[in-house]
C-alpha cells in the first residue's frame, strides 16, 4: 500500500508540478492517479481534445446515489513578470504562511480533498464521497463540463457538491456568472484626409464600446432584483479590458480588436445578454457597410461561465454550515466552476481554504491555520459519510 501522506505533504507535491493552463496537467495526474490507486481507489479520466490534459474523478463508499463531490481545478495562473521571492513551485513555509503558486488557488483544497477520500476509504464510509479534478479553470471553468459528463458515467450520481476555491471556509451560496467575446472590427483603409470615403475600425470599434459604457450606467441607474442586490456591484457589469488596431496616426484603421465580457448576476442568463450585443453589432456592421461594404464585425465566444444561484433549503450549503458552524451570509462577483454543477442539477455550494485576494497574486500563500482549518472540516466531513 502506498505510504499515507498528510494533506502539507500533497500540497507539496501538487504545487511542485507546474499546471500553468498554458502546459499540460498530466504529470499532476499522474501522481494522483498512482496514489489513489495505491489506496485502492479507481480512477477515471476525461481528456481534452489534444489529449495533453485530463480531468480526474473518483468514488469511495457503496455503490450508491447521494454522495458528496469535492471538486476542484488542478491548473494555476502564470508566473511570468510577476516578483516571486521564492520558488514559484516550491511550496515554502515562512511566518504561518505557505508560499508557492496555487496553495491558496486552489491545490490547497485538492490536497485536502485528496487526503479525505483516502481517509474516508480507509475507514469505510456509509455515504459516498467523490472527487472531481478539472482543469483549464482559469481560462474559463468549461473543461469541467465534459468533467460532470464523464463522473455522470462512471459514478453513482451524488446529492452535493462542494467546490473549494477560497473563502476562508465560509459557505459562499451565490456567484456572478460571465461570458466573454473577441471582437474584431474589420474596417478599410484610407487616407485619414479621406475620411468619410475610408471605415475607421477603431472609432467604429468605440461604438461598441461606448455602449457598453451606456449599459453600465443604465445598469446602475436600475432598480436591482433581491438576488442582484446581494452584490457588488448589484448588477451586471460590461467591460473592454484591451485593445489594438490602426497602422499610423495618418490612416484609419483597417483593423481594431478588443475582448468585451459580461460578468452578470445568476438571476439573469447569459443568452439575453449576447443578444444585446450582437444587435448593437449588427446596428454599427450596417453604419459600415453603408460606406464599405466590405467590412464587417467579427464575434467570436471566448468562455461562457454560468452563475451559482442562492438555493432554497440547498443540501449542500446545510452541509458546510453544520459542519464549519458559519451561519454568515457570502456572496462573490468572481465566478467559479460551482454554476455548472448546479446548472447540471447538483446541490452546490463553494467552500476552501485560503483568502480569494491571494489568488493570482506574486508569492501567493496560504495561511497555515487556514490549512488546518480545512483538515478539521474534513475530518467531520469523513465522520458525516462513516455515520
Amino acid at each position: 500500500m502506498t505510504t499515507l501522506l498528510t494533506p502539507r505533504e500533497i500540497l507539496d507535491k501538487l504545487v511542485s508540478f507546474p499546471t500553468v493552463s498554458r502546459d499540460s496537467n498530466l504529470d499532476l495526474i499522474d501522481w494522483v492517479e498512482d496514489y489513489l490507486n495505491g489506496h485502492g481507489i479507481t480512477c477515471h479520466r476525461q481528456y481534452n481534445e489534444a489529449g495533453d490534459k485530463a480531468g480526474l474523478c473518483a468514488h469511495v463508499g457503496p455503490e450508491v446515489a447521494g454522495g458528496i463531490v469535492l471538486s476542484g481545478h488542478t491548473d494555476v495562473v502564470p508566473v511570468d513578470g510577476q516578483p516571486w521571492t521564492t520558488d514559484p513551485f516550491t511550496v515554502v513555509e515562512k511566518d504561518g504562511k505557505l508560499f508557492g503558486r496555487g496553495t491558496c488557488d486552489m491545490k490547497g483544497f485538492d490536497a485536502l480533498a485528496i487526503w479525505a477520500l483516502v481517509e474516508a476509504k480507509r475507514q469505510g464510509v456509509t455515504r459516498p464521497l467523490q472527487i472531481a479534478l478539472s482543469y483549464d479553470e482559469e481560462v474559463g471553468c468549461e473543461e469541467v463540463v465534459p468533467l460532470i459528463e464523464e463522473m455522470q458515467k462512471h459514478l453513482p450520481r451524488a446529492s452535493a457538491v462542494i467546490v473549494g476555491e477560497p473563502s476562508m471556509m465560509k459557505a459562499v451560496t451565490a456567484h456572478k456568472g460571465g461570458r466573454a467575446f473577441d471582437i474584431h472590427v474589420h474596417g478599410f483603409e484610407v487616407h485619414s484626409s479621406l475620411i468619410h470615403t475610408g471605415v475607421n475600425a477603431i472609432m467604429f470599434g468605440a461604438k461598441l464600446i461606448e455602449w457598453a459604457n451606456e449599459m453600465n450606467a443604465a445598469q446602475a441607474a436600475g432598480t436591482p432584483s433581491e438576488t442582484a442586490a446581494l452584490f457588488v456591484p448589484p448588477w451586471t457589469s460590461t467591460h473592454v479590458g484591451t485593445i489594438s488596431g490602426g497602422t499610423a496616426g495618418n490612416i484609419t484603421a483597417k483593423d481594431c480588436t478588443f475582448e468585451i465580457d459580461f460578468r452578470n448576476v445568476p438571476d439573469e442568463n447569459n443568452d439575453d445578454w449576447e443578444a444585446r450585443l450582437r444587435t448593437k453589432v449588427a446596428e454599427v456592421e450596417a453604419e459600415m457597410k453603408a460606406i464599405v461594404p466590405d467590412t464587417w464585425i467579427e464575434v467570436t465566444p471566448t468562455y461562457d461561465l454560468t452563475g451559482l444561484a442562492p438555493e432554497v433549503d440547498g443540501e449542500a450549503e446545510a452541509l458546510v454550515r453544520r459542519l464549519t458552524g458559519d451561519n454568515s451570509q457570502n456572496v462573490v462577483s468572481y465566478g467559479t466552476e460551482a454554476g455548472h454543477f448546479q446548472n447540471d442539477g447538483y446541490s452546490t455550494v463553494v467552500c476552501g481554504p485560503g483568502d480569494i485576494a491571494q489568488a493570482h497574486q506574486p508569492d501567493e500563500f496560504l495561511e497555515v491555520a487556514q490549512l488546518e482549518a480545512g483538515q478539521r472540516f474534513m475530518v467531520k466531513l469523513v465522520q458525516e459519510v462513516l455515520a
